[in-house]
């Protein structure tokens, strides 16, 4: 077993490793905060230093100031308080800031607690994976290289969690804990998985942040467009609200350049402002011939559904009886329905073809108002760049108020007025020519009735008759 063992540890050769004291500080999460709040001290610390220097050379400035005019007694009094000050603010930045002082005492405090646990996690490490040498490359010990594969650090790190975390976890959160661990060493072991799993993790951490990086930027996106709406409701409140006191403004003295560029600013709000007013009395038209067609639809509707009831009640069962009594009577009647149920289809169609036409116009007419406003505009830009404005296009301006702005509202609403004068008559037309239809299947059931009740009085005389001369035969015989 001894020569076993010599052999053994012969051939394995001697297993060293090494560790980062200050990576393994600044990834323990109890020493930064420590850091921090130590940092916070040392940042007060050197504000009441730089005071005592800031009263010191003011103490300085008033003596070289009042040199003059002071006696030699003063002036030496002086000198000693501040040296005094020199001396005391000396001592207390010693005291602070010194290989003694207060700063490497409580920093020597922070990192001892930390320091013993790392030397505990060390031999752990060293005794478990059976290394012979571990150093601290932080340490007074020149490390000329030192190959990646060898540090340990992160074992460690690992290790100090670990005992942090175990005080909190259930017993199942140890189980799962304890699995990871069993994981995490065997990477430790393999360099190469290792190096495989920090790969993977990189490029799931690489992956989460481009998708944070989506999520961002479509609600910094969402966020721009709700600002912009927010935006063009306010201007155009602020057009709504600020059309009026313009002209108020106006009113005050100023120079005729000034009163031009007002004139024109006010024109084209008015203009758009009634450019506004059109498209909402064009949207409200349409509604309403939407309704009317829905309304008209319905009727349509109902027409069909009591034409259906009605031929159940009266045309089904006199068809049934006098099918076999005249089907060709029939055929002519389904004939005439069928040629007056297309001829109402074919109006209907040319009333639909009548107010899209009369809707292409409105919009025709809308569009050549609309590229008239956009001309002035354009020529009112011109004009502005130029800086001057003659009478000749502010009277061309106010024309174009009258002649463009005020037609177009009317022939919008007379327009609308007349496609809805149109609709109507569509529908009184079709109302009638249904009337009609009606009227002529109840004449023509009518004739069927009567006819239905001669043929059966001639059926009936006839029968009788026959009666008659059976009865007559057989009494001769």
């Amino acid at each position: 077993m001894i020569v076993s063992n010599t052999v053994q540890a012969q051939t394995r050769g001697t297993k060293v490793g090494f560790i980062d004291m200050e990576y393994i500080l600044q990834n323990v999460p109890d020493y930064t905060e420590a850091q921090n709040q130590l940092e916070q001290k040392a940042q007060k610390w050197k504000q009441e230093i730089e005071a005592k220097k800031i009263e010191i050379n003011k103490l300085k400035e008033a003596l070289k100031a009042e040199k003059a005019l002071l006696t030699k007694g003063l002036i030496e009094e002086r000198t000693a308080e501040i040296t005094f000050l020199e001396n005391e603010m000396l001592d207390y930045q010693q005291k602070r800031f010194g290989p003694n002082g207060d700063l490497m005492s409580q920093k020597a405090g922070l990192t001892k607690p930390i320091q013993d646990q790392v030397f505990t996690a060390v031999q752990d490490i060293a005794e478990a994976k059976k290394y012979d040498f571990i150093f601290d490359k932080t340490s007074d010990l020149t490390m000329l290289f030192a190959a990646k594969k060898f540090d340990i650090s992160d074992q460690i790190i690992r290790v100090l969690n670990r005992t942090e975390k175990r005080g909190q976890l259930t017993k199942k959160q140890l189980k799962e804990e304890e699995a990871k661990e069993i994981q995490e060493d065997a990477l430790d072991e393999n360099p190469a998985l290792s190096d495989r799993q920090k790969a993977l993790d990189a490029k799931k951490a690489a992956r989460d942040k481009a998708i944070a990086d989506r999520v961002q930027l479509q609600e910094e996106r969402k966020k721009a467009a709700e600002d912009k709406r927010l935006q063009i409701i306010a201007d155009r409140e602020a057009k709504k609200s600020g059309a009026t006191p313009a002209s108020s403004k106006t009113a005050a003295p100023i120079s005729g350049n000034e009163i031009e560029k007002e004139a024109t600013k006010n024109a084209a709000a008015e203009a758009r402002q009634k450019q506004l007013d059109e498209r909402a009395s064009i949207l409200e038209a349409r509604k309403k011939a939407v309704e009317d067609n829905k309304k008209a639809q319905e009727e349509k509707r109902k027409q069909i559904i009591a034409d259906r009831e009605a031929k159940k009640t009266t045309a089904v069962p006199a068809t049934e009886k006098t099918a076999t009594a005249n089907p060709a009577g029939n055929n002519a009647e389904k004939e005439a329905a069928k040629t007056a149920a297309e001829e109402a289809k074919q109006k209907q169609i040319d009333a639909r073809a009548k107010t899209l036409e009369d809707r292409k116009k409105l919009a025709d007419e809308n569009k050549k108002a609309l590229e008239l406003k956009r001309k002035q505009a354009l020529e009112e830009k011109e004009a502005k760049k130029t800086g001057t404005i003659s009478e000749s296009t502010t009277k061309e301006v106010e024309k174009t108020k009258d002649t463009v702005a005020t037609p177009t509202k009317e022939t919008s609403k007379t327009a609308a007025e007349e496609v809805k004068q149109k609709q109507a008559e569509a529908r009184a037309k079709t109302l009638e020519e249904r009337k009609k239809v009606i009227e002529d299947r109840k004449k023509a059931l009518e004739e069927k009735r009567l006819k239905i009740i001669e043929e059966r009085e001639a059926a009936k005389k006839a029968n009788q008759e026959k009666l008659k001369l059976t009865k007559e035969n057989t009494n001769n015989n």
